[in-house]
């Protein structure tokens, strides 16, 4: 899909469909009333008929009005409210793009600019629209045999004041990169577990780096794992007859000695739970469990499209989790590459087990800060659904600032306590920890194991097990969260 963004006089505008707002009672936007007078009160005449309410994101689609350049005119709803809020604004959005994809034109005009939504100027509106619109584009059809037709939709133009041009293609840029970075994430996590194993994420990280010379790639094999001291991550590997990898991505785009950012992605290919194997019903959505290193991926994506002045280090933690001969029983203990020792009671928590050397593995980099991303625990999706991921970390102004990222982002997290009342139920008889805590607080026991290996830098843990993929049914699939709340965190960074 191809945007552009320009100032024009709808009435003289060519195009395949206009699309103007009304408001609750007919009430007409700035755009649409400038159409109107142009098809002299086609619109208004319409109305009447009562075919529109204007509630937020019903649509009339009008043909052949006179006078007018555009083939249809497009009519949404946008409500009674002076401002929309984020929520309703792309509710909007998805029911103009769901019409359009649906008509023959290979273009359409967004007269939209005028809407109000809350707290956000033309560039906030731009992002947010252009964003809506190109993840309504997507489709992951490679495995199928009947490959979908192709869009006829190929351009879309947001109009808009001559004075906001400037910022609606700063917004429309940034959300193009943004989307990109989330389609990336999506196919990953979409790719079926026998494609998609740790060798695999490290031949798709080598790849981006050979198209943008901003980018460098190590990938850390089984034989330097151990010679790191890396018994914790290997230990989850052990069972499975696919090697693990640590695949580390340098993205330098500001001073040489500028301290970076370190993005920490969960990247288990496929987890059966090992041992303490899971119920075999929904375990093929076990293939979503590396969806915090595919978003580290993604977000590198945008990063690399937007070429932010900033050092930014990726850190992705594969292995595929499988029970074996070889596998990692409930009881063993084992080393980890800070020297702490970990009683693994259950060999399904095994994602804080990859991240654990991963993390003492990101001090080498002397971070600004470090934030870790990962489908964690169940118990976050108890906690909070699937609309909003949980936050914790041991430095308030890293949490403020991602909790703000995530707002502007619409990609909210929510922060939970990490009191030191909760590290208790990780006490082991035989080790210095237990790799889980118990039944209660599940996520948080989770973020506090995390902790004990983030104590000589910033962080913060973002469990994502609940925002990474929608389950069940023939919705079923990765989200791209929280690409946009990752990479709106690295923009406020870089300014």
């Amino acid at each position: 899909m191809e945007f552009l963004v320009k100032s024009a006089r709808l009435e003289t505008l060519k195009t395949s469909t206009l699309v103007v707002a009304v408001g609750e009672g007919r009430k007409l936007g700035e755009a649409a009333k400038a159409v109107d007078a142009a098809a002299d009160g086609a619109i208004t005449t319409l109305l009447k008929r009562g075919d529109l309410a204007g509630k937020v994101g019903q649509t009339l689609l009008l043909h052949s009005l006179p006078n007018l350049k555009a083939d249809r005119v497009l009519l949404v709803g946008s409500g009674k409210e002076r401002e929309l809020s984020d929520r309703q604004f792309r509710k909007l959005i998805a029911a103009v793009n769901g019409v359009l994809k649906g008509l023959g034109g290979s273009d359409a005009a967004l007269a939209l600019g005028e809407l109000q939504v809350k707290g956000r100027d033309a560039y906030g509106k731009a992002r947010l629209m252009v964003e809506t619109l190109a993840d309504g584009t997507y489709l992951f059809d490679r495995f199928k045999s009947q490959k979908a037709d192709a869009p006829v939709l190929k351009k879309i133009t947001l109009l808009g004041e001559k004075a906001d041009v400037a910022e609606l293609e700063r917004g429309s840029a940034h959300a193009q990169a943004i989307a990109k970075g989330m389609a990336f994430t999506r196919d990953l996590g979409n790719l079926p577990p026998n494609l998609c194993h740790p060798s695999y994420l490290a031949e798709e990280a080598k790849a981006l780096a050979k198209e943008h010379k901003h980018l460098k790639v190590d990938v850390l094999d089984e034989k330097k794992l151990k010679e790191l001291g890396a018994g914790a991550f290997l230990a989850v590997a052990q069972g499975s007859e696919q090697p693990p990898r640590m695949i580390v991505l340098h993205y330098q785009g500001g001073k040489k000695d500028d301290k970076p950012f370190v993005l920490v992605g969960k990247g288990i290919t496929f987890d059966t739970g090992g041992i303490s194997i899971k119920p075999a019903a929904g375990m093929d959505e076990m293939k979503y469990d590396m969806c915090g290193a595919a978003s580290v991926l993604g977000t590198f994506r945008a990063l690399l499209e937007l070429q932010l002045p900033i050092n930014v280090i990726g850190l992705l933690a594969c292995a595929e989790n499988m029970p074996s001969g070889r596998a990692t029983r409930p009881g063993d203990i084992v080393t980890t590459m800070s020297g702490q020792t970990v009683e693994i009671l259950n060999t399904d928590a095994e994602g804080r087990l990859v991240l654990c050397d991963t993390l003492t593995y990101a001090e080498r980099f002397k971070p600004q800060a470090v934030i870790d991303i990962a489908t964690l625990t169940g118990a976050c999706i108890v906690a909070l659904g699937s609309n909003t991921s949980g936050l914790m970390g041991n430095d308030d102004a890293l949490v403020k600032q991602i909790l703000k990222a995530g707002e502007y982002a619409d990609d909210r997290a929510w922060q939970l306590p990490l009191f030191d009342e909760y590290q208790e139920q990780l006490d082991s008889p035989f080790a210095d920890i237990a790799n889980i805590g118990g039944p209660k607080a599940g996520t948080i026991t989770a973020g506090c194991f995390l902790s004990r290996f983030a104590k000589k830098f910033h962080w913060a843990h973002l469990d994502i097990a609940g925002t990474a993929w929608v389950s069940g049914g023939k919705e079923k699939g990765a989200t791209g969260r929280p690409v946009p709340l990752l990479t709106q965190y690295l923009l406020d960074r870089s300014q």
